[in-house]
Protein backbone atom coordinates (compact mmCIF):
# COMPACT_ATOMS: atom_id res chain seq x y z
CA UNK A 1 0.00 0.00 0.00
CA UNK A 2 1.11 3.77 -1.20
CA UNK A 3 2.34 5.56 1.86
CA UNK A 4 0.78 9.17 2.93
CA UNK A 5 1.78 12.15 1.04
CA UNK A 6 -0.09 14.76 2.89
CA UNK A 7 -1.59 14.58 6.58
CA UNK A 8 -3.35 17.02 8.77
CA UNK A 9 -3.90 16.16 12.34
CA UNK A 10 -6.23 18.05 14.46
CA UNK A 11 -6.28 21.00 12.14
CA UNK A 12 -8.20 24.20 13.56
CA UNK A 13 -9.01 27.95 12.77
CA UNK A 14 -10.59 30.43 14.01
CA UNK A 15 -11.43 33.72 13.88
CA UNK A 16 -12.42 35.99 16.24
CA UNK A 17 -15.42 33.76 18.06
CA UNK A 18 -16.07 31.77 14.84
CA UNK A 19 -14.17 28.62 14.33
CA UNK A 20 -13.30 27.52 10.95
CA UNK A 21 -12.65 24.22 11.21
CA UNK A 22 -12.60 22.30 14.51
CA UNK A 23 -10.20 19.68 14.63
CA UNK A 24 -10.19 18.23 11.37
CA UNK A 25 -7.72 15.23 10.56
CA UNK A 26 -7.75 14.02 7.06
CA UNK A 27 -4.57 12.06 5.29
CA UNK A 28 -4.27 11.25 1.59
CA UNK A 29 -1.91 8.35 0.36
CA UNK A 30 0.55 8.86 -2.69
CA UNK A 31 -0.79 9.24 -6.15
CA UNK A 32 -4.20 9.63 -4.73
CA UNK A 33 -7.15 12.20 -6.11
CA UNK A 34 -9.05 13.11 -3.29
CA UNK A 35 -12.53 15.36 -3.45
CA UNK A 36 -13.41 17.40 -0.48
CA UNK A 37 -17.03 18.51 -0.87
CA UNK A 38 -19.64 20.29 1.62
CA UNK A 39 -21.91 23.39 1.73
CA UNK A 40 -20.59 27.01 1.18
CA UNK A 41 -18.94 27.71 4.82
CA UNK A 42 -18.23 24.18 5.53
CA UNK A 43 -14.03 24.95 5.58
CA UNK A 44 -13.15 23.66 2.70
CA UNK A 45 -10.68 26.74 1.24
CA UNK A 46 -10.08 27.33 5.39
CA UNK A 47 -8.50 23.53 5.04
CA UNK A 48 -6.74 24.02 1.71
CA UNK A 49 -5.24 27.31 3.12
CA UNK A 50 -3.82 25.62 6.64
CA UNK A 51 -2.72 22.69 4.43
CA UNK A 52 -0.60 24.88 2.27
CA UNK A 53 0.43 27.25 5.05
CA UNK A 54 -1.22 30.22 4.05
CA UNK A 55 -3.42 30.35 7.19
CA UNK A 56 -1.81 31.96 9.82
CA UNK A 57 -1.09 30.42 13.62
CA UNK A 58 -3.70 27.64 12.51
CA UNK A 59 -4.18 24.52 15.28
CA UNK A 60 -2.86 21.08 14.38
CA UNK A 61 0.05 19.45 12.47
CA UNK A 62 0.45 19.17 8.76
CA UNK A 63 2.71 16.34 6.93
CA UNK A 64 4.27 16.21 3.68
CA UNK A 65 4.94 12.39 2.83
CA UNK A 66 6.29 11.77 6.65
CA UNK A 67 7.69 15.28 6.80
CA UNK A 68 6.49 17.78 9.86
CA UNK A 69 5.54 20.94 7.64
CA UNK A 70 3.85 23.19 10.29
CA UNK A 71 6.16 25.45 10.68
CA UNK A 72 6.93 25.85 7.08
CA UNK A 73 6.04 29.17 4.61
CA UNK A 74 3.82 28.35 1.89
CA UNK A 75 7.19 29.18 -0.53
CA UNK A 76 8.79 26.84 1.50
CA UNK A 77 6.21 24.02 1.34
CA UNK A 78 6.75 24.72 -2.42
CA UNK A 79 9.99 24.12 -2.88
CA UNK A 80 9.42 20.92 -0.90
CA UNK A 81 6.82 19.24 -3.65
CA UNK A 82 3.44 20.82 -2.28
CA UNK A 83 1.60 23.63 -4.85
CA UNK A 84 -1.82 25.32 -5.07
CA UNK A 85 -4.82 26.72 -6.91
CA UNK A 86 -7.16 29.64 -5.82
CA UNK A 87 -10.57 29.97 -6.57
CA UNK A 88 -9.55 32.69 -9.26
CA UNK A 89 -6.86 32.38 -11.82
CA UNK A 90 -3.59 33.47 -10.33
CA UNK A 91 -2.29 34.98 -13.39
CA UNK A 92 -0.60 37.92 -15.00
CA UNK A 93 -3.16 39.26 -18.63
CA UNK A 94 -0.16 41.38 -19.56
CA UNK A 95 2.12 38.47 -19.31
CA UNK A 96 2.67 35.79 -22.41
CA UNK A 97 1.76 32.04 -21.53
CA UNK A 98 5.56 31.24 -21.55
CA UNK A 99 6.67 34.38 -19.38
CA UNK A 100 4.66 32.86 -16.68
CA UNK A 101 5.98 29.90 -16.70
CA UNK A 102 9.27 30.85 -16.32
CA UNK A 103 8.48 32.99 -13.52
CA UNK A 104 7.08 30.24 -11.66
CA UNK A 105 9.82 27.71 -12.51
CA UNK A 106 12.16 30.25 -10.52
CA UNK A 107 10.53 28.74 -7.37
CA UNK A 108 11.57 25.13 -8.25
CA UNK A 109 14.40 23.32 -8.71
CA UNK A 110 14.46 20.84 -12.22
CA UNK A 111 11.58 22.65 -13.61
CA UNK A 112 10.22 21.30 -17.17
CA UNK A 113 8.15 24.33 -18.85
CA UNK A 114 7.98 22.87 -21.92
CA UNK A 115 7.13 19.33 -20.04
CA UNK A 116 3.99 21.71 -18.90
CA UNK A 117 3.08 23.39 -21.86
CA UNK A 118 2.69 20.16 -23.54
CA UNK A 119 0.73 18.51 -20.84
CA UNK A 120 -1.77 21.22 -20.49
CA UNK A 121 -1.94 21.99 -24.37
CA UNK A 122 -0.84 25.60 -24.01
CA UNK A 123 2.42 25.36 -26.73
CA UNK A 124 -0.06 27.29 -29.58
CA UNK A 125 -0.78 29.68 -26.83
CA UNK A 126 3.10 29.98 -25.37
CA UNK A 127 3.76 33.91 -27.10
CA UNK A 128 0.44 35.44 -26.37
CA UNK A 129 -0.68 37.53 -23.42
CA UNK A 130 -2.94 35.44 -20.76
CA UNK A 131 -5.47 38.52 -21.32
CA UNK A 132 -5.82 37.19 -24.94
CA UNK A 133 -6.51 33.63 -24.30
CA UNK A 134 -9.97 31.90 -23.19
CA UNK A 135 -10.76 31.85 -20.40
CA UNK A 136 -10.78 27.96 -20.20
CA UNK A 137 -6.86 28.47 -21.57
CA UNK A 138 -6.27 30.93 -18.67
CA UNK A 139 -8.08 28.33 -16.38
CA UNK A 140 -5.36 25.23 -18.02
CA UNK A 141 -2.62 28.16 -17.50
CA UNK A 142 -3.39 28.38 -14.03
CA UNK A 143 -3.19 24.61 -13.55
CA UNK A 144 0.03 24.59 -15.46
CA UNK A 145 1.68 27.30 -12.58
CA UNK A 146 0.76 24.86 -10.15
CA UNK A 147 2.34 21.90 -11.85
CA UNK A 148 6.03 23.59 -12.82
CA UNK A 149 8.61 21.53 -11.24
CA UNK A 150 6.34 18.53 -11.03
CA UNK A 151 5.18 19.09 -7.40
CA UNK A 152 3.96 15.71 -5.41
CA UNK A 153 1.19 17.35 -3.93
CA UNK A 154 -1.67 19.52 -5.48
CA UNK A 155 -4.14 21.74 -3.91
CA UNK A 156 -6.83 22.54 -5.50
CA UNK A 157 -9.30 25.26 -4.97
CA UNK A 158 -12.43 24.81 -7.36
CA UNK A 159 -10.19 24.64 -11.00
CA UNK A 160 -13.33 24.13 -13.05
CA UNK A 161 -14.91 27.30 -11.32
CA UNK A 162 -16.33 29.41 -14.46
CA UNK A 163 -15.64 26.50 -17.00
CA UNK A 164 -18.30 24.71 -19.47
CA UNK A 165 -19.63 21.24 -18.97
CA UNK A 166 -16.90 20.03 -21.66
CA UNK A 167 -14.28 22.45 -20.43
CA UNK A 168 -14.22 20.97 -16.50
CA UNK A 169 -14.88 17.41 -17.77
CA UNK A 170 -11.76 17.59 -19.91
CA UNK A 171 -9.56 19.53 -16.91
CA UNK A 172 -10.95 16.36 -15.22
CA UNK A 173 -9.12 13.83 -17.61
CA UNK A 174 -6.12 15.81 -17.57
CA UNK A 175 -5.46 15.33 -13.91
CA UNK A 176 -6.34 11.83 -13.90
CA UNK A 177 -3.84 11.11 -16.38
CA UNK A 178 -1.45 13.40 -14.46
CA UNK A 179 -1.96 11.34 -11.42
CA UNK A 180 -1.69 8.10 -12.35
CA UNK A 181 1.95 8.90 -14.68
CA UNK A 182 3.13 11.35 -12.50
CA UNK A 183 2.09 9.91 -9.28
CA UNK A 184 0.97 13.29 -8.12
CA UNK A 185 -1.53 13.33 -5.08
CA UNK A 186 -4.62 15.77 -5.69
CA UNK A 187 -6.86 17.38 -3.10
CA UNK A 188 -9.57 18.60 -5.01
CA UNK A 189 -11.95 21.14 -3.42
CA UNK A 190 -14.91 21.22 -6.44
CA UNK A 191 -18.30 21.80 -6.38
CA UNK A 192 -19.40 20.05 -10.00
CA UNK A 193 -20.08 16.66 -8.66
CA UNK A 194 -19.80 15.18 -12.09
CA UNK A 195 -16.57 15.88 -11.85
CA UNK A 196 -15.42 14.78 -8.54
CA UNK A 197 -17.41 11.40 -8.88
CA UNK A 198 -15.83 10.65 -12.52
CA UNK A 199 -11.99 11.72 -11.19
CA UNK A 200 -11.78 10.81 -7.27
CA UNK A 201 -10.61 7.98 -5.59
CA UNK A 202 -11.74 9.02 -1.84
CA UNK A 203 -14.21 11.67 -0.81
CA UNK A 204 -13.83 13.61 2.22
CA UNK A 205 -17.17 15.82 3.42
CA UNK A 206 -16.78 18.69 5.59
CA UNK A 207 -19.65 20.43 7.50
CA UNK A 208 -19.52 23.00 9.66
CA UNK A 209 -15.79 22.81 9.94
CA UNK A 210 -15.62 19.07 10.90
CA UNK A 211 -15.22 16.27 8.87
CA UNK A 212 -18.90 14.75 8.51
CA UNK A 213 -17.75 11.86 5.77
CA UNK A 214 -15.15 9.90 4.35
CA UNK A 215 -15.55 6.88 1.67
CA UNK A 216 -15.62 5.94 -1.79
CA UNK A 217 -17.51 8.02 -4.44
CA UNK A 218 -20.63 5.14 -4.42
CA UNK A 219 -20.45 5.23 -0.53
CA UNK A 220 -20.56 8.95 -0.30
CA UNK A 221 -23.53 8.80 -3.05
CA UNK A 222 -25.57 6.73 -0.45
CA UNK A 223 -24.51 7.62 2.85
CA UNK A 224 -27.72 9.59 4.23
CA UNK A 225 -26.17 11.90 6.24
CA UNK A 226 -23.98 13.50 3.26
CA UNK A 227 -26.53 13.41 1.21
CA UNK A 228 -29.46 15.21 4.17
CA UNK A 229 -26.68 17.91 4.46
CA UNK A 230 -24.87 18.29 0.94
CA UNK A 231 -26.22 16.19 -2.09
CA UNK A 232 -29.72 16.19 -2.38
CA UNK A 233 -31.79 13.39 -3.06
CA UNK A 234 -30.89 13.64 -7.11
CA UNK A 235 -26.92 13.14 -5.83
Amino acid sequence: MKGLAIEGIGLTRRFGGFTALDGVDIAVRQGEIRGLIGPNGAGKSTLIDVLSGRAKHPGGRVLLNGMDISGLSPQQRRKRGMARSFQRTNIFPDLSVEQQLRIASWAVADADIDEVMDELDLRAHADRPAAEISYGDQRRLDLALALVGRPSVLLLDEPAAGLTMEESLGLARILRDLANRWGVTVLLVEHDMQVVFSICDRITVLHLGRSLSEGSCAEIRANPTVIAAYLGTEA
